[in-house]
């Protein structure tokens, strides 16, 4: 009976380590076969929030709610070519490198720039997006009817936080620079309150806040800040030394100029009212 019981024993404890080794290999398959995109959803037209999957929006992962936007689009195209399964990750801006470095995410496709001191961080794929630097007003304020960086002398200006666009902000003169925020929509109920004059930020953006309140409106300067390629270009960011750099830099040479620009127009066209 001892021996019997011996043998009993050793033939559970094999088929449990087999189970567990099978429920292991299960789920990093499940792993391998998704594409982990950070992104804020907060940043319309670049990427947003959703309640539903209209328009082409993927549902956040661990959430009810949809992520819509450019981004979404071009993460769909490079998913698709992985042929993986987009997964988008909702992140706070801050967060989203170090989400990048620790593996919980496997890209960020969030209109973020490659700028020099994130290349120190993590590697940048080809751009996929070419922007220029805008400043949003409150519609019939003060600010109203300026055209260039002198005529903001004196205005209480901000600009997202761990963003280069904070920066520009010590490049007009007499500004009352504030306090960096942490999105967008933090910045549009400051300055829809007066709490600031206006805020730096991309075309992209300055059109759709426009377009979706009739309260602001986006100046394009005829002399505007200096800022090299880099800064106000758009590209992937991903893990040092990683082989996606070049799976993702073939996507996105298959994507024309004018795709871009399509793409881009459908995401101002459908962004939500308000996020």
């Amino acid at each position: 009976m001892k021996k019997l019981s011996l043998i009993v024993t050793a033939v559970l404890s094999a088929t449990l380590l087999l189970t567990g080794c099978g429920s292991k290999a299960s789920d990093t398959s499940k792993t391998e076969d998704t594409f982990k995109v950070g992104m804020e959803a907060g940043y319309a037209p670049f990427n947003w929030t959703q309640k539903d999957d209209s328009n082409g929006g993927v549902k956040i992962d661990g959430a009810a709610e949809y992520a819509g936007g450019y981004d979404v689009e071009i993460a769909k195209k490079i998913a698709e070519d992985l042929g993986k399964k987009l997964v988008i990750v909702k992140t706070e801006w801050d967060g989203l490198i170090p989400a990048l470095e620790s593996g919980k995410i496997d890209a960020v496709i969030a209109g973020m720039s490659p700028t020099a001191e994130r290349k120190e961080a993590i590697d940048f794929s080809d751009n996929y997006y070419k922007s220029e630097l805008v400043m949003v007003v409150k519609k019939g304020g003060k600010y109203n009817g300026a055209t260039s960086l002198k005529d903001f002398s004196g205005a209480k200006v901000t600009a997202q936080l761990s963003t280069f666009h904070y920066s520009v902000i010590d490049q007009i003169a007499g500004v009352q620079k504030q306090t960096a925020m942490d999105n967008f929509s933090a910045m549009r109920v400051a300055l829809e309150s007066g709490v600031i004059d206006a805020y730096v930020s991309e075309l992209p953006e300055g059109i759709s806040a426009e377009s979706n309140s009739n309260n602001f409106k986006m100046i394009e300067l005829k002399d505007g800040f200096k800022a090299s390629e880099e800064d106000v270009a758009i590209a992937v960011g991903v893990k040092k030394g990683s082989d996606l750099t070049a799976k993702i830099n073939s996507t996105l040479a298959k994507i024309s100029e004018s795709d871009r620009k399509t793409i881009m127009d459908n995401a101002i066209k459908n962004q939500p009212a308000a996020e």
